[in-house]
């Protein structure tokens, strides 16, 4: 449940801010008239978004249960896919979205504005799209679905509350540490989920190895226990691995983690040092 929290609060904050971006701008320039438009495409995502959450909960009825498994796992590889671009994405994107946002708007401004549609439903649409996604990952992971969808949509509750809060100004959050440090636990998170649809795959037939296990902690941690459930909930973590298993998470979180966290020190400001100048007066060098 703290994993589907997680992901929905950080998506839904995403597309949270991007609304609140696009109306705030819009205010600004005295063009309430379009606003119709922001929502309009922000409706059509959210439709798309449940519409796909629909087709995949509901699509792979009747199936065998190998079909069942190979969607499962590939779907699961594809989610680990889109939340890694998403997490480098917005820490790419985070300190200049406002300005990225903006310059979206005036470019869709001219004539009717019909444009604005577009840009909300594609913003807001991509948010939507991962988050369907990752949550039915989820589910099939744990073969829970009450708990993943109660914590995805508290998370969205969350993110709408601070979306509001900070359109009113009662509200400042450092987005850059933020989307850091999520990034940062979305990415062992993902790890997860890719280990899981590596097993899904195993259980297809498609990859091998689905009996040769690297290790097997299920007396010691019972999948049926509240920390075994806990942990799988969180971070899909199997009391009984398989050696492929173990070597997809190990190579995808790995080298991820580490290009993550060499790019968040590459983005973060350095510190200004001062230095005298000709006439022996301090002054500021920005290096």
């Amino acid at each position: 449940m703290l994993a589907n929290y997680l992901i929905g609060l950080r998506e839904g904050l995403e597309a949270a801010l991007i609304v609140t971006i696009l109306i705030a701008y819009i205010v600004k320039i005295d063009r309430r008239d379009v606003l119709a438009r922001i929502w309009l495409g922000v409706g059509l995502a959210v439709l798309l978004a449940l519409g796909i959450g629909a087709v995949l909960t509901f699509g792979t009825v009747g199936l065998s249960f190998a079909a069942q498994e190979t969607i499962g796992g590939v779907l699961s590889i594809v989610a680990t896919g889109l939340v890694t671009w998403m997490v480098f994405w917005m820490l790419r994107t985070a300190r200049d979205l406002k300005g990225h946002l903006q310059g979206s708007i005036d470019r869709h401004l001219l004539g009717t504005g019909l444009g604005l549609v577009l840009v909300a439903f594609l913003a807001v649409g991509r948010e939507g799209i991962e988050t369907a996604l990752f949550i039915w990952a989820a589910v099939q992971a744990t073969g829970e679905t009450t708990l993943p969808l109660l914590g995805a949509g508290l998370g969205i509750l969350t993110a709408v509350a601070l979306g509001a809060l900070i359109y009113a100004g009662m509200l400042r959050i450092n987005l850059a540490k933020f989307f850091a440090w999520t990034g940062g636990i979305l990415i062992v998170v993902a790890a997860g989920v890719l280990s899981y649809g590596v097993h899904d795959l195993q259980e297809a037939g498609i990859l091998p190895g689905l009996h040769s296990l690297a290790f097997d902690v299920s007396a010691a941690i019972p999948p049926d226990s509240w920390y075994g459930t806990l942990l799988k909930g969180t971070l899909n973590f199997s009391p009984a691995t398989t050696w492929l298993e173990l070597a997809a998470w190990l190579a995808y979180l790995v080298p991820t983690m580490t290009l993550f966290i060499l790019k968040s020190r590459q983005g973060r400001p350095r510190p200004a040092a001062a230095r005298p100048d000709g006439a022996g007066r301090a002054v500021v060098a920005a290096r």
